[in-house]
């Protein structure tokens, strides 16, 4: 059974930066894609960013040059690097682990990220 757990969300200013990591357990072998997604209250989910087996990344529009993903595979963790933080990046985070083509197979919990005015 594949477990994610997200930690490192909080409240921070506006302007500030945070650090989010999904530490992964169990037979995750068979993916090959990471994914970092968050949903505001009211709206839907919406992909952050993406990073592959092979280092491929991709971002949302609204976060790039902002935030880096990265993957430690010998952790079997992946991290969220977020900076300059604004109060639209309020949400929860969601960490999910998937197949490329095919979709996320596994989500985390959550983590919920506040930026104040």
């Amino acid at each position: 059974q594949v477990q994610l757990v997200e930690s490192g969300g909080g409240l921070v200013q506006a302007g500030g930066s945070l650090r989010l990591s999904c530490a992964a357990s169990g037979s995750i072998f068979s993916s090959n894609v990471r994914g970092w997604y968050r949903q505001a209250p009211g709206k839907t989910r919406e992909l952050v960013a993406t990073i592959t087996s092979g280092g491929k990344i991709n971002y949302a529009d609204s976060v790039k040059g902002r935030f880096t993903i990265s993957l430690d595979n010998a952790k079997n963790t992946v991290y969220l690097q977020m900076n300059s933080l604004k109060p639209e990046d309020t949400a929860v985070y969601y960490c999910a682990a998937g197949r490329i083509y095919v979709g996320m197979d596994y989500w985390g919990k959550g983590t919920l990220v506040t930026v104040s005015s």
